[in-house]
């Protein structure tokens, strides 16, 4: 792993910023106790740090806390395929849990920050917090759920309604937990990010964009995406969104 820093300072779990987000669960107070007895100390990673490898073993579960990556995978021609996008909230490194290795990679867009959990204290969260072990079953759950949309969205949908749709899920992602705006948002990634993510070639991806941008619903920037209409792009990619009620945060 690169570009990791190691901090003194740590974030308290009963004054978590994210508590204060209404789209996250509160805790107990014996859940609270519990997971700030599981929290082992925080990372603190720069833009393009890479968290998690592919097929390497690590002994740690995430928290994101603040910023923001994405989950993805290598052909061994070098060929990168994203799966998803973390945010905060977001738990990474489950998979690792299951499996005994991961079978993707994980990469930091901005500098983040995360909560480091000890995975082989997993089984007593399970065994004192039955609640707790539900949330984890959710949150995997939820995962599934956005890579079936994900994978309905590469095989069945036009280029211009994949982009369309990508934007939109990352906008509603975004705005979900405070990194952007309900009316508009500005998406730090690039156009190849979303070449990788929709399975186009960057030149298709460039020219699919710019057919977004001519219908006013984004405004691409150097080095990222202003999203100036949301429910524009959902119309275009024919997609109702996915509303969230309360979810579960670890």
């Amino acid at each position: 792993m690169k570009n990791h820093k190691a901090r003194a300072e740590r974030t308290d779990c009963e004054k978590c910023p994210l508590r204060e987000i209404k789209k996250f669960r509160d805790f107990g107070p014996d859940e609270l106790e519990f997971v700030s007895n599981f929290k082992k100390g925080e990372l603190h990673t720069d833009p393009g740090a890479t968290i998690l490898v592919e097929g390497s073993n690590n002994p740690h579960i995430y928290t994101v806390l603040t910023g923001w990556g994405f989950r993805s995978k290598l052909l061994e021609d070098g060929r990168r395929q994203i799966l998803n996008y973390i945010m905060p909230g977001d738990m990474i490194g489950l998979q690792g849990s299951i499996m005994g290795e991961m079978e993707h990679s994980v990469e930091a867009l901005s500098a983040m920050t995360l909560c480091v959990f000890e995975r082989e204290y997993m089984m007593k969260l399970y065994e004192k917090h039955p609640d707790l072990g539900y949330d984890i079953t959710w949150i995997a759950a939820r995962e599934e759920r956005i890579l079936d949309e994900h994978l309905v969205s590469v095989g069945r949908r036009t280029a211009l309604e994949r982009a369309a749709y990508l934007l939109a899920y990352l906008h509603q992602k975004a705005t979900a937990v405070g990194l952007a705006q309900e009316e508009c948002s500005d998406l730090s990634i690039t156009q190849q990010h979303i070449a990788d993510t929709l399975g186009l070639s960057i030149v298709h991806t460039n020219k699919t964009l710019r057919k977004l941008a001519q219908k006013d619903l984004i405004i691409w920037k150097e080095r990222g995406c202003e999203v100036l209409n949301v429910k524009g792009l959902l119309q275009v990619a024919g997609w109702e969104g996915m509303p969230e009620k309360c979810r579960p945060l670890i």
